[in-house]
Order: structure tokens, then C-alpha cells, then sequence
């Protein structure tokens, strides 16, 4: 009677304990629930943020949405199973919440087993739990660092027992009570969503380990100015940057243009170069970043110089400038822009051009040219050059354009016209002639004005005879254009008649 008592007082003790374990299960799986709920907006979050960035930057992102899209829908599909499964196991309790009543075993046994052997739905259960398994490994890979915890977590193998093994489903599900095969399923379904999870986690992770790896930088010099001049010390930075030819961006503009064509990551740039001087390159980068566009200033400048086309070769003695004509030049500072150079000396003018100027000297015997540019760090470089002034040459007398001694007849003398002739000058001038003194042997010199044989000078040279020699000298001209410079007289013409 006392070992009977004592029997009943145990089995008391021991169904007192089970509803306390009861409720513990469906504690467990109250807070699971609540659990796959956050997990689950989060990982939609992360799934979201990869479309985004797939859809902005499809070269850098479109290979890993595609796996996490293929593992969401997988991971979905499988949770809404084992969703159904939970409703099968509750479809007979009034109280789902009642967890004290929820200790039959009958429910699940029969859903799982048939004797020895699995019924259609055990197989069924094993069947999605292996698939899900295999299929995420089959996106991942069966050597990521992820494979071998998400191979434990849906391990249906059998399991190691006191006198064994035994088959992974009757070790998990076999004779023990509904709260606890509901609350399994639940940490399954958690299973999946940390799964999920760590996948997404993994996809992002990897892109930004790549973006940060320094395999991927590489050294770019950044000079102070665009051009150095020898003596001077280099100034600027090495820096490191990034090339990465899956980054795109959604649109590029540089001084008012679109650019298109894109390579590693950069606008790649052709236009003219543009007037000598210092030129800017303003514009924009811009990229599509969580479904908005984010502008990346483009604020840097460059130099145009003029292109050399010829050699500097100069006569030292030959600084010359001429006085009463425009004397062309170029006066230019090896690196500094024409805009920065300015000259100045009596008689210098800029012309349009580059470097272009005129020259137009004065009094005395020479002139200096002084020349000073700005650096493009501000500073200023400065020089001179002296020029010799002298007067242009006296030009030779000429009749019908022959100069020196010159052979007609004397009635074609009494036609031509007389002129004063440059013929070794640099520059092409236009003398005009404004008189000149005819001397026929055995008469009277004649003074003309103008060019042209007057009337006493045509009856001079009518008494001229055969051989004799006809002077032509104090030529006087003045030159087209500047009457107020003195030309020098030419040099007389001797005329023979024949």
C-alpha cells in the first residue's frame, strides 16, 4: 500500500512537471514567432536595397540580386510548408495558445509514421527539409564559409543515441508532445530566415570587401600646376584611387556636354583643346544611389600653349627694327599662356593673335623690349631684349623699273616714269616719287616734279644725240602711308641714247 502511494505521489510530481515544460515549449515558440517576424522585414529590407542597387548599378550588383532572389523564393516557399504543416498539427485545438493540453503525441505519430516505416508526408517533410538544403548550396557553393553551418542546421542524418543510431525524424518527432513538434518546426522556420539572412549579409559583404580591397587602388599623381619650368621644384601629391569598371554612372556632363563613353569607371574625355590660356572643366558625375541621384562635382582647370611649329634660331647681330614701318613680331614665354605675357617698350602694340605685336620705332639708335608673364602659381617671370633701330636704306633711282646705267631711245625717255626702288628690303614698301633733276650733255639741268618728264625736260632731251649719256639723279620719294618719314634720296640712273 506505502509502495503504491509513493507510486501515485511520483506520477503526480511527473505530470505536474510536464505542464510546466508544456508551457515552456510554447513560450519558445511565442518569442521564435515573434523573432522570424523581425527577421523577416529585414531581410525584405536587405532584398530591397540589392534590387535598388542592381537596378543603378546592374554591372557591380545584378549577378547577386539573382542569388538572393533565387534563395528569398526558395526560403519562401519552404517556410510557407512548413506554415501549412503547423496548421495541419492545430487544425483539432480549440486554444492554440493553450499550451498545457497540447501533450498528445497520437496527432503527429500518425501524420509521420506508419510503423516502421514513414508515411507519404514523412517522406514528404524530409524530402523539402534535404531539398532546401542542396538547393542553397548549390547557389552558394559547396566551399563558402557558410556551407558547412547551413549543412548542421538541415542535417536529416541519423543520429547518435546511447545503444546506436536512430533515424533523424524519430529521434526529432517520434512519441513526443504537439507543443514540442510545433515549437521544432518554428526553430526550423527560424533556421531559414537566419539562413536567408547571413546569405544577404554574405552577397553585400563580399561586393564591399572587393570594393575596399587594395588590389583594387592603384597611385595617381596629382601635380600642383599642369607644367613646371627647370630650376623650379615639382609640387604635389601621390594619392591612392580606386578603378572599378563595373561602376557606372548614371550620367556624366562636362562643360555642358553628355558624355557616353565610359571605361573603368571614368568619362572618358575628347574635345578641342581650345585658345592658348588656361581652360576649365566644370561639370558633374552623377549616380543613382537608393533611388537617388547624387551629384560628384567636376571643378579642374588646363593650359593651352601655343604649338611649336618651328625651331628658335636667332643672328645675334640682327636685333634690328626699322624705323617708319610696322615691324611685325612674336613675343611669347615658353609655358605661360599668351594671355599672361604682356610687352611693352615705345612704339610696341598688340596686334590680334597670338603673341602677335607691332612695332613702329621712334627717335634714337635702339629700344628695348620688356617682357613679363604670370606663372599659374602666381608668380611672375620677367625679361628684356634690346633692338637696334635703323632707318631704311636709300632706295636706288630707276627709270621703266632698270636701275644703274640703261640704254632707249630718247623718245621713249621722254615717256617713262622715274622711281625709287627697294629691291633688297625686307619689307615690301611703296615709294612714290616726288621729283628728281634731268642733266642732258651741252644743256641746262632741268628740276622735275612728280614722276614724269615735264614739258622743259621732253625739249631737253629732244636735242640729245646718239651716244650721249643723260643724267638722272636727286630722286626724291616718300614713302605710301607714313609722308611724314624722310626717304633718303635714291641713286642717280645714267641713260644712254641710242
Amino acid at each position: 500500500m506505502i509502495n503504491l502511494m509513493y507510486l501515485v505521489f511520483i506520477a503526480m510530481i511527473a505530470m505536474t512537471m510536464s505542464k510546466e515544460v508544456l508551457s515552456a515549449f510554447g513560450y519558445t515558440n511565442e518569442k521564435l514567432v515573434s523573432n522570424n517576424v523581425t527577421t523577416t522585414l529585414k531581410n525584405e529590407a536587405v532584398l530591397n536595397n540589392l534590387q535598388t542597387k542592381a537596378s543603378e548599378q546592374p554591372e557591380k550588383y545584378d549577378e547577386l540580386y539573382s542569388k538572393a532572389k533565387e534563395v528569398s523564393e526558395l526560403s519562401k516557399s519552404f517556410t510557407n510548408y512548413l506554415n501549412e504543416l503547423k496548421k495541419v498539427f492545430l487544425q483539432d485545438i480549440d486554444d492554440p495558445t493553450d499550451y498545457e493540453t497540447m501533450d498528445q503525441t497520437d496527432m503527429v505519430d500518425a501524420y509521420f509514421f506508419s510503423g516502421d516505416t514513414y508515411t507519404k508526408e514523412g517522406k514528404e517533410f524530409l524530402n523539402n527539409i534535404n531539398s532546401y538544403r542542396n538547393q542553397i548550396l548549390n547557389i552558394i557553393g559547396e566551399n563558402h564559409p557558410l556551407a558547412p553551418s547551413i549543412k548542421k542546421r538541415f542535417d536529416t542524418s541519423p543520429q547518435k543515441v546511447d545503444d546506436g543510431t536512430e533515424e533523424w525524424l524519430n529521434n526529432r518527432y517520434e512519441g513526443f508532445p504537439l507543443i514540442s513538434t510545433i515549437t521544432n518546426l518554428t526553430a526550423m522556420q527560424m533556421d531559414v530566415k537566419t539562413t536567408e539572412s547571413e546569405i544577404y549579409n554574405t552577397l553585400l559583404g563580399g561586393q564591399l570587401e572587393s570594393d575596399v580591397s587594395m588590389s583594387n587602388y592603384q597611385t595617381i599623381l596629382i601635380p600642383e600646376k599642369s607644367a613646371f619650368f627647370q630650376g623650379e621644384n615639382f609640387k604635389g601629391k601621390v594619392v591612392l584611387g580606386r578603378y572599378d569598371n563595373s561602376l557606372v554612372p548614371s550620367e556624366v556632363v562636362v562643360n555642358g556636354r553628355n558624355i557616353t563613353t565610359i571605361e573603368d569607371g571614368g568619362a572618358v574625355l575628347e574635345f578641342p583643346a581650345g585658345a592658348v590660356g588656361e581652360r576649365e572643366v566644370k561639370g558633374k558625375f552623377v549616380f543613382m544611389e537608393n533611388g537617388e541621384p547624387v551629384e560628384i562635382e567636376i571643378n579642374d582647370s588646363y593650359a593651352v600653349i601655343p604649338k611649336p611649329n618651328s625651331a628658335v634660331i636667332s643672328a645675334d647681330k640682327m636685333n634690328v627694327v626699322y624705323r617708319g614701318v610696322a615691324n611685325p613680331m612674336t613675343i611669347s614665354i615658353p609655358g605661360v599662356p599668351d594671355n599672361k605675357v604682356k610687352a611693352s617698350a615705345p612704339g610696341l602694340r598688340p596686334v590680334s593673335g597670338s603673341g602677335k605685336y607691332i612695332m613702329t620705332p621712334g627717335t634714337g639708335r635702339e629700344v628695348t623690349i620688356r617682357v613679363s608673364g604670370t606663372l599659374s602659381d602666381g608668380k611672375s617671370v620677367s625679361s628684356s631684349q634690346k633692338f637696334r633701330i635703323k632707318d631704311i636704306p636709300a632706295p636706288l633711282g630707276a627709270v621703266r623699273k632698270e636701275t644703274g646705267y640703261v640704254k632707249m631711245p630718247k623718245t621713249t625717255l621722254t615717256k617713262v616714269s622715274v622711281s625709287a626702288e627697294l629691291p633688297d628690303f625686307d619689307f615690301d614698301l611703296k615709294l612714290i616719287t616726288t621729283g628728281f633733276t634731268i642733266k642732258v650733255p651741252g644743256q641746262s639741268a632741268v628740276v622735275v616734279s612728280g614722276n614724269r618728264m615735264n614739258a622743259q625736260a621732253q625739249k631737253a632731251i629732244a636735242k640729245a644725240k646718239r651716244g650721249d649719256v643723260i643724267a638722272i639723279f636727286d630722286i626724291k620719294s616718300s614713302l605710301s602711308g607714313n609722308t611724314s618719314y624722310k626717304i633718303k634720296n635714291a641713286s642717280s640712273v645714267s641713260v644712254e641714247i641710242r
